[in-house]
């Protein structure tokens, strides 16, 4: 079967394009796709650990390690022992994090637009759905 014919070779010139458009984006501010990541993540829930927070950017525990510590060195964030399990440290953005987000995030969201611009709200509806279709499918028959 011929790539063209995949779609996971569709699906991922789709994210490729995306990130390397997002990754122009973002150079100004000074981050990364995958710091902006999780810088975003942090502002929508402060205080996660760096495992959860891998989780939800889709990176291994170690590369968010990595990220985390380029972040937590130029400032843009704090990890503090959680009150209860001093194992786990809490994440938070910095009040330098917070401001540098809101620049990434508008540089972010016009990336977002663009994209979104390009169909009409049906179209994306439709184009939603059935990526959630391609989520579920995949999710269903991943191997153990």
């Amino acid at each position: 079967m011929p790539a063209t014919e995949r779609l996971g070779f569709h699906l991922k010139r789709a994210e490729q394009a995306l990130n390397a458009t997002k990754h122009a984006a973002l150079k100004p501010a000074g981050l990364t796709v995958a710091q902006y990541a999780a810088l975003l993540s942090l502002s929508e829930s402060p205080g996660i650990s760096a495992a959860a927070l891998a989780r939800a950017c889709g990176v291994t525990p170690p590369t968010m390690n990595t990220v985390l510590k380029n972040l937590q060195e130029r400032g843009l964030i704090e990890r503090t022992p959680h009150e209860w399990h001093k194992n786990i440290l809490e994440t938070r953005l910095t009040e330098e994090g917070e401001a540098v987000m809101a620049d990434a995030d508008a540089r972010a969201i016009r990336v977002e637009r663009a994209l979104a611009d390009e169909f009409s709200e049906p179209e994306r509806e439709a184009l939603v759905a059935l990526l959630g279709r391609c989520v579920d499918l995949l999710e269903s028959v991943r191997p153990a």
